[in-house]
């Protein structure tokens, strides 16, 4: 098909030799989306002449886009049927090479303002009168989407005329047209696929200036927006594809690379090996200016988990070692907060260490995700039950006497080692919380380089991290807590209840992410657990014995007692996420609300009951022109990490609203209000 470009474009520029005369155009078809025209470079079938030179001219307008031969995630190519037509053995459309373009939140690739397919027609007779019609169907989509289907004809006899016109027209958009591979300047040159990705390099002795890169590998399989990186001089390009849906069986993958004016469709060798990519970006890298502001994006979102629900119960641990420290040097309270802020940077650097060796493998890595983890479920819910119970009084938690000696004669420190557990679990506990700054700073740092990553995670810790810092700079302040006494207790038992619901919901948590069944399990093992540590007369070395096997067998028995994945319910008013329906639902008139969440999501759980389930809100999503569509991440879902990925975005609560006025969407923040969410479904509706 490549060749044949090549000689259809010979073919048009030869016969432009020929006498000027009015060439034959078809009647167009017209509506408010596009005009149709079937033109031709020949007004007449010159004698043995056996080819033709034809173009399907569209003329979209404003804001219309048609499709190309593979239209990307939605949307449908145009097709000719040429029944009905006299003297023609084949036609062959030749595809202009596609531009990208957004919709819905999807990529796509086709046409806009004005396009010209040519089409190369053959006769079977040579030199004699064609009759040519062709029934057209194709798709044009703006703030909605239009089906047409329309018939061109032409009646050519036989004779001589061609309009320079119409050739210059069609030799013009046959010139863009992808070259094949030996006529080309650029090297496909592998082609790798993986269960989220696609994988293309090339290379040109030119240099790249605005490549992209087009996949065609049929309509089961759907990429997102590509990163695209050449190498410092230029000459080389990776580019990876974010894979959205995918068949078992590959099929043979043709790419098309587009350069600004040149482009090149081939068949790239397959390879086993993922390439590296020690390229740049081509957009090229933010400022430092634009890197502060992330920095203190992260900062001020680090800060406000301090107040979210996530943190608090973890808080409350340090309050009481706060009320048991009034009477002891500044100094001692003073490092006791540094080592609590130290152990909130420690959980973060090791978290972005982490982050760094999943993304070298090629994993995808969001904010939060440990909490579909049912190992990391199980640790933490038995920490917290062991805390609570010790709060209750159930059982005292003591070092050995010849360690606790030997602590005492130095100078009272045998805390720092708690201070240092007590912020790093909140630091762990923050992290299936969302706050306003937060995801901004989060899809920078996941969608940059390493040094983002550790930047935004420092930045990050320092925020969540500001309350110990600022008893670490003035210890006096723990001097103005009341003095203590009895209602120490009070607060003892208080907190104890926080610890306690904590782990109820994080042992619900894991009911949705393991199943029932390894949640009992957990609660009968926690409760023997609790059981073992509270006996009085039990030996210290027995003790321990039991409480490690106990742990150990917890660990090891949850996941091996985890229920395989289930499609879970949504909400009852809820219809369960489907990326693929959100443009047949806009292009209805439809606005679509997107709700992602999971049961470890506090702040998605806040979301939904001060702000979702309440008027006016509830009763706007009810409506007929609202479909309110859910997507439950609390077990990994790839296609919804997928579709986060896509909007930049790698934890939760996220929020979208599609709509006629709206059709790449409107993000909300982490924290929905009632004025916010019906302005954003006033501004996506059709009015």
């Amino acid at each position: 098909m490549l060749s044949a470009s090549r000689n259809f474009l010979f073919t048009v520029l030869s016969i432009l030799w020929a006498s000027m005369v009015v060439a034959e155009v078809s009647e167009p078809y017209t509506n408010p989306a596009i005009t149709a025209r079937l033109i031709s470079v020949e007004n007449a079938v010159p004698p043995n002449a056996t080819t033709l030179s034809l173009g399907l001219d569209l003329k979209l307008e404003e804001g219309w886009k048609a499709y190309w031969r593979s239209p990307g995630e939605v949307g449908l190519p145009p097709q000719i049927s040429w029944d009905g037509s006299q003297n023609l053995a084949s036609a062959e459309i030749l595809w202009p090479a596609p531009e990208r373009f957004t919709a819905f939140g999807i990529e796509n690739f086709g046409y806009h303002d004005r396009v010209v397919l040519p089409v190369q027609i053959h006769l079977q007779e040579a030199g004699e009168p064609a009759l040519l019609n062709a029934s057209v169907t194709l798709l044009t989509c703006s703030e909605i989407c239009v089906p047409h289907d329309f018939t061109l004809s032409l009646s050519l006899p036989a004779g001589v005329g061609i309009d320079l016109n119409a050739g210059d027209l069609i030799t013009e958009y046959a010139r863009k047209v992808p070259l094949d591979p030996a006529a080309s300047d650029i090297v496909v040159e592998t082609a790798v696929i993986t269960d989220d990705a696609l994988y293309v390099t090339a290379s040109s002795e030119n240099r790249f200036v605005a490549p992209d890169v087009f996949p065609e590998m049929g309509p089961s399989f759907t990429f997102g927006k590509p990163d695209i990186r050449t190498n410092s001089s230029g000459t080389e390009v990776w580019a990876k594809l974010p894979l959205y849906a995918r068949d078992a069986v590959v099929p043979l993958v043709q790419v098309t690379l587009t350069d600004g004016s040149r482009s090149v469709t081939a068949n790239p060798a397959w390879s086993q090996d993922v390439p590296q990519a020690p390229f740049t970006l081509t957009e090229g890298r933010p400022d430092l200016s634009q890197i502060m502001t992330i920095a203190m994006f992260a900062l001020l979102g680090g800060l406000i988990l301090n107040v979210m629900p996530c943190v608090l119960p973890v808080l409350s641990i340090k309050l009481t070692s706060v009320l048991n420290q009034a009477d002891k040097p500044a100094q001692q309270v003073r490092y006791g907060f540094l080592m609590s802020a130290l152990g909130v940077l420690a959980f973060m650097w090791v978290l972005s260490a982490t982050i760094l060796a999943l993304q070298s493998v090629g994993v995808t890595v969001g904010w939060g995700v440990q909490f579909q983890s049912p190992v990391f479920l199980t640790i933490m819910f038995l920490v917290l039950a062991v805390f609570a119970a010790n709060l209750f009084g159930v059982f005292e938690i003591s070092l050995p006497s010849g360690l606790q000696t030997r602590l005492a004669r130095s100078s009272g420190r045998e805390g720092y080692g708690g201070d240092f557990a007590t912020g790093a679990f909140a630091a762990v506990l923050a992290t299936p919380c969302s706050a306003p700054f937060l995801g901004t700073a989060v899809a920078f740092a996941l969608t940059g380089q390493p040094v983002d990553v550790i930047v935004v995670f420092t930045a990050l810790g320092l925020g969540l991290a500001l309350p110990y810092l600022l008893f670490a700079w003035k210890p006096g302040l723990i001097r103005l807590m009341p003095k203590p006494g009895r209602w120490m207790v009070v607060i003892k038992w208080v907190l104890g209840l926080l610890l306690a619901a904590t782990a109820a919901w994080l042992l619900w948590v894991l009911s949705g992410v393991a199943g029932v069944q390894a949640a009992a399990f957990l609660l009968g093992l926690a409760t023997l657990f609790v059981a073992i540590a509270a006996i009085p007369k039990i030996g210290s070395l027995t003790r321990v014995v039991s409480l490690t096997v106990i742990a150990i067998f917890g660990l090891a028995m949850t996941g091996s007692v985890t229920s395989p994945p289930e499609a879970k319910q949504v909400d009852q008013d809820w219809v369960v996420f489907d990326r693929g329906e959100i443009p047949r639902l806009v292009s209805q008139g439809k606005t679509v609300f997107v709700d992602v969440t999971a049961d470890w999501c506090l702040t998605c759980k806040a979301n939904k009951a001060l702000v979702l389930d309440r008027a006016p809100i509830f009763d706007r999503l009810q409506g007929n022109d609202v479909i309110a569509m859910q997507a439950d991440w609390t077990r990994s879902d790839p296609a919804i990490s997928r579709y986060l990925e896509s909007h930049d975005r790698f934890g939760i609560p996220f929020n979208i609203v599609y709509g006629p006025n709206a059709p790449d969407g409107i993000i909300l923040s982490e924290v929905l209000s009632t004025a916010a969410v019906m302005a954003v479904l006033d501004e996506a509706a059709l009015r």
